[in-house]
């Protein structure tokens, strides 16, 4: 499963709501280090496909989640569980770094 795009509109059916974690990756399309991640991201939504669900948010097009969540700076990845914020990693790091990471907090 690849990664799903989610809006102001869909946040709380997609992640607040989700059967299982999901992680969502605030972003924006100017942002240089929000693209170096997105592959790695890709692929890390296909090999922990059973475990969790990674969502790309842009905060561009959708700002009113990001303002209630307090993003301040991009990328930033908040993983939640059972509809809460449970961790979150800002920047952009390596893939076996942000899957580590992510393996660590589901």
């Amino acid at each position: 499963m690849s990664t799903i795009a989610v809006t102001d509109a869909s946040f709380e059916a997609d992640v607040l709501n989700a059967d299982k974690p999901v992680l969502v990756d605030f972003w924006a399309d100017w942002c240089g280090p929000c693209k170096m991640i997105g592959p790695a991201l890709e692929e890390i939504s296909e090999e922990l496909a059973e475990k969790v669900t990674i969502a790309k948010m842009d905060i561009m097009a959708n700002t009113d989640i990001p303002g209630q969540i307090g993003v301040k700076s991009i990328p930033l990845m908040v993983l939640f569980k059972d509809g809460k914020p449970v961790a979150q990693k800002l920047g952009a790091a390596p893939k076996n770094a942000l899957k580590g990471w992510l393996e660590g907090e589901l």
